[in-house]
């Protein structure tokens, strides 16, 4: 059988995660971009699953900047702290709250790099946003799916920066928003990071890395 170039693969991966998870709902809660923002950079070394069970506590008290800015940070701190690095996360949280009022009249930018530029938010968190708040073409790539396209060939696995350049050259740009959050759910369910069997697995079966199935 003939080999398949990079792209031939990334396209019939991306047929078995459509296959598998036609629909992919976003992992955070949130009911506006400023709470989604706020997840995700809860998210930071902690899952998904604890973030939200801790973000309707402090929504409850503040789903907007201007009510977050309201908080002592203290207060933010003792709510998040199940999520890990309290301290770090509940200054930014205030921080970024402060400056969405002052700059942008309490609306969370549209823009990248604007994003950037808040506290506590890197490239990832604001690909997030972007994605999944704006519907604007990203792929945000973690840990976990810079892992995944490694196992997978896809890409050396360097780096999240190169990572992502590497799915971005593969996959079409109108799945890309869709597509990190479908590698997401595979890697919790098929791929993990430990007691993985590639054998067993519906794509490192077919194209994972040789070095993996031994």
């Amino acid at each position: 059988m003939a080999r398949l170039s990079a792209k031939e693969k990334a396209k019939e991966i991306q047929k078995i995660l459509d296959r598998l998870y036609p629909t992919v709902p976003i992992p955070l809660d949130h009911t506006n971009p400023y709470t989604l923002l706020v997840a995700v950079l809860l998210s930071a070394q902690c899952t998904d699953e604890r973030v939200n069970k801790v973000t309707p506590f402090l929504f409850e008290k503040a789903d907007n900047p201007f009510e977050m800015s309201k908080l002592e940070v203290d207060e933010i701190k003792a709510i998040i702290r199940p999520c890990g690095l309290s301290p770090k996360k509940s200054k930014a949280i205030y921080d970024l709250s402060h400056i969405l009022i002052d700059k942008y009249n309490g609306v969370v930018p549209q823009d990248m790099d604007l994003l950037e530029e808040l506290p506590g938010v890197g490239h990832k968190t604001a690909s997030v946003v972007m994605a999944q708040a704006f519907g604007v073409p990203a792929f945000p790539v973690d840990t976990h799916i810079q892992r995944l396209a490694y196992r997978w060939t896809l890409s050396t696995g360097k780096n999240v920066v190169k990572t992502e350049k590497d799915l971005k050259r593969l996959f079409p740009e109108d799945s890309w928003n869709k597509l990190h959050l479908q590698i997401i759910f595979f890697g919790r369910e098929y791929c993990p990071a430990r007691g993985h069997d590639p054998h067993q697995c519906p794509i490192c079966s077919l194209y994972g890395r040789k070095s993996l199935m031994k």
